[in-house]
């Protein structure tokens, strides 16, 4: 069973959480200058962490009302995850060998 801290989150989740949020604050100072750009560089350095996009994104939604432009950003986000991520790839014959 997981340990809840007093925020609601779990234990496990805590060190990729501070993860996430180190690599947004290196990207930018604030969710005002977090762009098409900086979503592409956020998850970029996630992925080189080794951290799901899916997971850092979700983070990220919930910050989706400081975000200008959200609509865009979340749009970049998504081709990005489809291009980066096993569900995004098409599948080939040489995946059925």
């Amino acid at each position: 069973m997981r340990n809840h801290n007093r925020h609601g989150k779990t234990d496990i989740d805590s060190p990729i959480q501070a993860s996430i949020e180190q690599i947004w604050q290196n990207i930018c100072r604030g969710w005002d200058q977090f762009n098409q750009s900086a979503v592409l560089d956020f998850l970029s350095q996630c992925e080189e962490k080794g951290i799901d996009s899916q997971f850092a994104m979700s983070w990220v939604e919930k910050y989706k009302d400081k975000i200008p432009d959200w609509q865009a950003v979340s749009r970049v986000s998504l081709d990005w995850m489809n291009q980066h991520t096993a569900a995004g790839s098409p599948l080939s014959n040489e995946t059925f060998k």
